[in-house]
């Protein structure tokens, strides 16, 4: 059924259209991720889907009786609400106690704070999550969340991405965050110079299947480029000789990434890193470092010791308050141990991205604001001008020219980035840098910082741009020391999950109840220890023979089509290939079974 549709809509802000006669629906059961640059369009799209903002021109219709869910950018409040008035609105406990998506909900997002507690003086991520429970607790036909991460860490986006999987509501979200879209949604919507393109799949899927339409383009536009050699060279030479077409094929994804080079050249890496730095960076021993004072102090960290070598990327993850800032702050010199030392390399040329912006001369031009820290710099190979790396980040050559007083939140963190790469450094601590940043300037960042020769210390809520620009991943378990996580951020969750790291502490007033687990969770427990290992092995094992049966039956098909006229052939080649697909099938299942349980 058809839930909302969108008739020839338009709508401007000025001269620019950011819609330009869309047309598109929603129904049931759809799952649709938005992507696209910042002030392009997508909070636009998202409030004339729900009504919120009128068209210029065209016609937006909703379903009779349609229940909707829309969670704005900002989350607005009244002065005196407290969490219960804004969740709950004046329901008695007995109406909702009972209810298992309620629990679910308060459980899953609200377990730290109290029902009773003023919203006032609270948090942006503990406001957004209060924002959430108020949609999520109520029955929806249709959510529609603008970035529904902002603000939320890990265990939190973990959660909302599980709760929505399992909502039978259709749904379309707004977010820059890759990761969640890949969890909780099977379409995507790119919206761009006024009209949304539309592809089938996650953010995976979409990111291939962009990749295709740009490959089919540039085969179109070489082979209408080749006729017109070919028509030039006709009129040259004469008639036309023969020429035989070109044929394509692409095999999936590796087909599109055949010819692409790694990531990053880890060795390389190092080794450039190593020069620039020797062998130590940070050697931090024993160290104890204390916050607050005046009879409030609190210990972030005990007696510990971490080591940090030239060229280690590292993941840092913790809950809010675990001191991922603080450790930060304590290798850049900012905040002194009560005991034990921090020893910094005599090369160390650190820079650190706080999430505070930084205050630079509002009536300087963007392109003056970079070039007074350096003109000039090498990437990797490469050599950037200020005015190519502020194009690749998003500033084209007229924005360039804009007083850094006229710039957008985004564009400000954008330029703070620039102008730490610009000073050349072979630290950088980056500290939630995804903030405010939309996709596409997110993938310039990774592939600048792939070339990037140095050691990288990175906090983020922003699961993909972790996993995806650093090597390990540490935490902040709560017990005071650096944990090495080689599972990395699942590691990180699973830990949390079976209690083996402290919850935060609950803000005063009545305590909201944790939602029990099913007993289907309970059963889908993990293997672990020594059974994890031998799990792996066996999945390991199992990939293995899948790889191998692949072959064989690719074989196969080869010798059948080569012995089409031998009937006898064929029949003896046809039963060895149901044997060998019959076995694929068996070892895929074993596969998906294991996967499952290992995760």
């Amino acid at each position: 059924m058809n839930l909302i549709n969108l008739e020839n809509v338009a709508k401007a802000y000025g001269p620019t259209p950011l819609l330009d006669a869309v047309s598109l629906g929603l129904d049931e059961g759809d799952r649709v991720g938005v992507v696209g640059r910042n002030g392009g369009g997508k909070s636009t799209l998202v409030s004339v889907l729900a009504r919120e903002t009128e068209p210029d021109t065209g016609r937006v219709t909703h379903s009779r009786g349609l229940r909707l869910g829309h969670l704005a950018q900002r989350d607005e409040f009244p002065a005196e609400a407290t969490v219960r008035s804004v969740v709950l609105g004046d329901r008695a406990e007995h109406e909702w106690a009972g209810d298992v998506r309620v629990r679910d909900v308060l459980g899953g997002l609200l377990a730290d704070l109290g029902l009773d507690a003023p919203l006032a003086g609270m948090s942006g991520g503990e406001r957004r999550r209060v924002a959430l429970a108020r949609l999520l607790v109520p029955e929806s036909d249709l959510l529609l969340l603008d970035e529904p991460t902002n603000h939320l860490d890990i265990e939190a986006i973990d959660w909302l991405a599980r709760h929505l999987k399992g909502r039978k509501s259709a749904l379309l979200v707004v977010t820059h965050d890759r990761w969640f879209l890949d969890e909780v949604t099977d379409r995507t919507w790119e919206v761009v110079d006024g009209s949304v393109e539309r592809y089938e799949g996650g953010y995976s899927a979409y990111v291939l299947a962009k990749a295709e339409r740009a490959r089919i383009a540039a085969a179109t536009e070489a082979k209408r480029q080749n006729l017109l050699r070919k028509e030039l060279a006709w009129l040259r030479r004469g008639p036309q000789a023969r020429t035989s077409k070109p044929k394509f094929r692409v095999d999936a994804a590796q087909a599109l990434i055949a010819d692409e080079p790694p990531l990053r050249d880890s060795v390389e890496l190092t080794r450039f890193a190593t020069a620039r730095l020797g062998k130590t960076v940070y050697d931090v021993e024993d160290v104890t470092v204390e916050v607050g004072g005046n009879g409030a102090a609190r210990t972030i960290f005990e007696r510990m010791t971490w080591r940090l070598g030239p060229g280690d990327r590292v993941g840092l993850v913790g809950v809010n308050g675990s001191g991922k800032s603080t450790l930060l702050r304590l290798l850049e010199g900012s905040v002194s141990p009560v005991a034990g030392t921090v020893v910094q390399g005599k090369t160390v040329q650190l820079a650190h991205l706080t999430q505070n912006l930084e205050d630079l001369d509002p009536s300087r031009r963007v392109l003056e604001s970079v070039e007074e820290i350096r003109r000039r710099i090498t990437v990797g190979k490469r050599d950037w001008t200020a005015s190519q790396l502020l194009e690749r980040l998003g500033f084209q050559r007229e924005r360039q020219w804009t007083p850094v007083g006229d710039l957008s939140g985004g564009e400000r963190r954008r330029l703070q980035l620039l102008r730490l790469l610009m000073a050349e450094p072979n630290v950088l601590l980056l500290d939630e840098p995804t903030n405010d940043l939309d996709i596409e300037t997110l993938t310039e960042v990774e592939d600048l910082l792939d070339g990037w020769p140095g050691t990288l210390v990175v906090v983020s809520h922003d699961r993909y741009f972790l996993e995806r620009v650093t090597d390990h991943v540490v935490a902040l378990l709560g017990d005071g020391r650096v944990s090495m996580l080689p599972g990395g951020v699942g590691e990180y969750l699973d830990r949390r999950a079976a209690g083996t790291a402290p919850k935060p502490a609950r803000a005063e007033g009545t305590a909201v109840p944790a939602a029990q687990p099913a007993p289907a969770a309970k059963a889908a427990a993990k293997p672990k220890g020594g059974q994890d290992w031998k799990a792996r092995k066996e999945l390991d094992r199992l990939e293995r023979r899948l790889e191998k049966l692949a072959g064989q039956e690719a074989e196969l098909h080869e010798q059948l089509a080569a012995h089409a006229t031998d009937y006898a052939k064929l029949q003896e080649l046809d039963g060895r290939l149901r044997e060998i697909q019959a076995e694929a099938a068996t070892v895929e299942e074993e596969w998906l079974m294991l996967a499952e349980d290992i995760g």
